[in-house]
């Protein structure tokens, strides 16, 4: 008898999950770290491992210890450099990082292409694949998760105002007190971006009196919405150039804007300059003559130190004293607020990390397909790829006048005809369908339904119609609170789902009133939901815009 020999098919090995470096930074004053604890756990989580180097956390209050507890290895920096598949850093290398790294390494961090050509030279040249958290497309609302900018930008607005308020040497708020009464500080900020709106905020909580001025005209009602005044130029000009900046504007605006400037200058005790364009130096919004005119022990914050400064007179990385006032240019704002800031951009890389690896397996794929991750990509496997495709204009709506013109499609025409609130009516054939089978259906309960019956259903149908036009009637930008009152208002049901569990002169229990109690019973529940539901969403919507 013989034997036949069994067959087996060996696994296939599947690679190592990919290692996540984190390099201590070198760059001189740098006290952030690309990922923090709270983060690692996470990114283990996706399959990845994740080795830091000894010390890397500690200028921002993350020891080493606390690394390990979440799952990473420490390593020497030289065993980050050369055993990590991705890099996770914050400045852009130098020279002599880029000498440790070797092809096929993934880098993510700032590296401002535009302001740097020989360092992407030098990152192509090594056969890296290099992704710039400077360079998201900012439009896109998915990638804002991935902003790494706003975060840091955030973060500085809020040290810019503290750095004022520690050269200041006086109060923000106004007060009265026996020894006499403190006038409140007047703020002036330059740019209502990102940093200058954390700034506002900032400035405001503290009670100072804040003015603030932008390019951009969607910028006035967000000046408002945090307690300030916006401060208009006597101009017209809009300055949006695309991507969350401004502009360069003509020349005739910023002779307006330096003469609305001048005044300001005079006025302010402490003046936050915020105002970037980028890939080109900061505009000199404060010249020489302006800060002589500003009274002594006054403060200038410049957050453009980096770029050459809005200021005329600052002094990248120092603080100098010139004409009696104090000109703040530290280049390293978020460093100095160094484990909030390291927490904000470690999140950003973890967004970025999920979207690498959405298979959770411990491997990244730059998928180039993706605007998001085509967009950071400036150097692809060894070829700059930076800078991205534009991106495909967002469609925009027609005017109501354009609508039903013979230039519309065939596909615009039909969503336009089937979409409820578009403007433009169903079709005629399909509308008396439709009540031609409401009006069957309303004679069959007619006839054969009791008359207190066909009373309901007329207030319930007219209900139900007035309600759904008063709803759909409304802007949208309105439909969250609108929904949460309303619900909480409609949920006065409740008094007839009582009514009907407890009907008045009701004797004995019959199987048609167990029924209708039993029913009202379950309206009682979720109308008790959606009543506590609307009022409590309401309650925290309005907490939103309180202090």
């Amino acid at each position: 008898m013989s034997s036949t020999p069994l067959t087996t098919t060996a696994p296939v090995p599947q690679a190592p999950p990919q290692c996540i470096g984190v390099p201590r930074e070198i760059s001189p004053g740098e006290k952030r770290v690309a990922t923090v604890p709270a983060v690692v756990e996470k990114l283990v989580k996706l399959g990845f491992r994740v080795s830091v180097a000894a010390g890397a956390g500690e200028a921002a209050s993350f020891s080493d210890e606390a690394y390990r507890a979440a799952g990473a290895q420490v390593l020497p920096s030289a065993a980050i450099w050369a055993g990590a598949d991705i890099l996770f850093k914050l400045r852009p290398p130098t020279s002599e990082e880029i000498e440790w790294m070797h092809a096929g390494q993934i880098l993510v961090g700032f590296v401002w292409p535009a302001q740097n050509p020989e360092l992407m030279a030098q990152l192509a040249a090594k056969g890296l694949t290099v992704l710039a958290m400077d360079a998201l497309p900012r439009t896109l609302s998915r990638a804002q998760k991935m902003d790494a900018l706003t975060s840091m930008a955030g973060v500085s607005g809020y040290r810019a105002v503290v750095e004022a308020a520690h050269a200041f040497g006086r109060f923000f708020n106004g007060q009265i007190t026996a020894a006499g009464k403190v006038s409140p500080a007047q703020v002036f900020i330059a740019g209502a971006g990102v940093a200058g709106l954390s700034a506002i905020g900032t400035a405001v909580s503290l009670g100072a009196v804040v003015r603030a001025n932008d390019t951009r005209a969607e910028a006035a009602d967000q000046v408002v919405s945090l307690g300030g005044t916006f401060v208009p130029v006597d101009y017209a000009e809009e300055g949006g150039g695309g991507g969350g900046y401004a502009k360069v504007m003509s020349e005739g605006f910023q002779a307006a804007q330096r003469q609305m400037y001048a005044q300001e200058a005079a006025a302010a005790d402490i003046i936050i300059t915020t105002a970037l364009i980028p890939g080109k130096p900061a505009p000199r919004l404060i010249t020489a003559e302006m800060v002589q005119t500003m009274k002594p022990g006054s403060v200038i914050v410049d957050m453009a130190a980096e770029q050459g400064g809005n200021c005329e007179l600052t002094v990248p990385g120092e603080a100098v004293v010139r004409h009696g006032v104090t000109i703040v240019g530290y280049t390293d704002l978020a460093s100095r607020l160094a484990a909030q800031s390291s927490t904000l951009y470690a999140n950003n890389l973890l967004r970025l990390a999920e979207e690498l690896c959405k298979a959770k397996d411990g491997h990244a794929v730059v998928n180039m397909e993706d605007d998001a991750i085509r967009g950071l990509t400036v150097v692809y496997q060894g070829s700059i790829s930076w800078p991205a495709p534009a991106l495909a204009a967002a469609p925009v709506a027609k005017p109501a006048a354009a609508v039903g013109t013979a230039a519309a499609s065939p596909a615009a025409v039909k969503k336009r005809g089937h979409g409820h609130g578009a403007g433009s009516p169903m079709p005629a054939r399909t509308l008396a369908i439709i009540f031609a089978v409401l009006a069957l259906l309303f004679w069959l309960v007619g006839a054969h339904a009791p008359a207190a019956f066909l009373g309901h259903l007329t207030v319930f149908v007219l209900a139900c119609f007035i309600g759904y036009m008063v709803v759909w009637n409304v802007t949208p930008a309105l439909h969250t609170p609108l929904m949460s009152v309303t619900n909480a208002i409609s949920s006065i049901i409740a008094i007839g789902a009582l009514v009907q569990m407890a009907p008045p002169g009701a004797a004995g229990a019959d199987r048609p009133a167990l029924l209708i109690g039993a029913l009202a019973f379950v309206a009682l529940v979720l109308t008790a939901i959606n009543m506590f539901g609307g009022f409590a969403v309401t309650r925290r919507m309005l907490a939103m815009f309180r202090k």
